[in-house]
């Protein structure tokens, strides 16, 4: 393994020495990492239908068989599972195992049409949870293949405490990865087969975003076939955007500097941080699940603060 460096800023992040690790191998497609400060780590076997679970005793093990597809996932406030299922279209809370125990639908339908399948998902500091909804989850293999009832691709809030699904952005081709700035000021969401990450001016409050521009383009070729997609994404601690993309996790400045790329021999999916001081960067695959130790702190999301 090897950290290609494009910047020296790089090397704060990620030092000369850190090693690659494979936890497990052996799935379809990993996907929504998750860390539990109990000490575990989810994260989904999407085209695999299973969600998993990794600690360092027990090395992986199934929890979740069927898992209606899930893809992303988060913790809420209270550390409840918060999943997007792709076979549903909807995103649901259970308990904190996943292994769906107390599973109740938070969204499923907006404006009476079913969604077309929420892929991504945070929680905001308030309790609102924000999502992305794209088609993958109507194609074979990732989902259910079927027709769409939107004609749109939108990006949601589900307010704090539940309420009227609100949608916060419909121009977007596939949107994908979302996080939010350490301070939560900013909000970036990628658009695979756009090939490029968006970022907005939040108001986490009000529930809106403004003033979006593109922080960084051309990453990857924007072809599902190909497979050198933008997907998964998250902040350190610092603001820098970390994203899933050709040739692995490629981290990027508040400024939209390419800083360098986490080599990974596979097609990466999505990223989550964790760890007891939250500085394992975990890397479910195209078949693995791989960690490495960052020089940097994930950026602490509302559960974790």
């Amino acid at each position: 393994m090897a950290v290609q460096v494009k910047s020296p800023a790089m090397r704060e992040l990620v030092s000369e020495d850190a090693e690659l690790e494979r936890l497990g191998t052996g799935y379809a497609f990993g996907e929504g990492p998750i860390w539990n400060p109990d000490g575990f780590f989810l994260f989904s076997d999407m085209p695999g239908d299973t969600r998993r679970r990794w600690d360092e005793r027990g090395g992986v093990s199934t929890v979740a068989s069927p898992s209606n597809k899930g893809n992303g996932m988060t913790l809420d406030a209270d550390g409840r599972l918060i999943v997007c299922e792709h076979s549903t279209s909807s995103v649901v809370r259970m308990d904190p195992d996943g292994t769906g125990a107390g599973r109740e639908v938070l969204a499923s339908h907006y404006e009476g049409k079913e969604l077309n399948s929420p892929n991504d998902v945070i929680v905001a500091d308030d309790g609102a949870i924000w999502f992305t909804d794209p088609t993958f989850g109507r194609m074979p293999g990732f989902g259910i293949e079927r027709d769409q009832e939107l004609d749109f691709q939108g990006v949601y809030r589900i307010p704090p405490g539940g309420g009227d699904l609100q949608l916060v952005a419909r121009d977007f081709d596939e949107p994908n990865g979302l996080c939010f700035s350490p301070d939560a000021s900013l909000l970036y969401i990628n658009d695979t087969t756009r090939a490029h990450i968006r970022v907005f001016d939040a108001d986490v409050a009000g529930g809106t975003i403004s003033n979006g521009r593109v922080l960084a383009d051309g990453i990857g070729s924007g072809d599902l076939a190909v497979g050198d997609l933008v997907d998964g994404m998250k902040c350190d601690e610092r603001g820098n955007v970390w994203v899933t993309g050709p040739g692995g996790v490629l981290a990027f400045s508040p400024e939209g500097e390419h800083l360098g790329t986490v080599e990974v021999p596979e097609n990466v999916g999505n990223i989550g941080w964790g760890g007891p001081d939250w500085s394992w960067l975990f890397i479910p695959a195209s078949t693995s699940l791989y960690r490495i130790r960052c020089s940097v702190s994930g950026n602490r999301v509302s559960y974790m603060r």
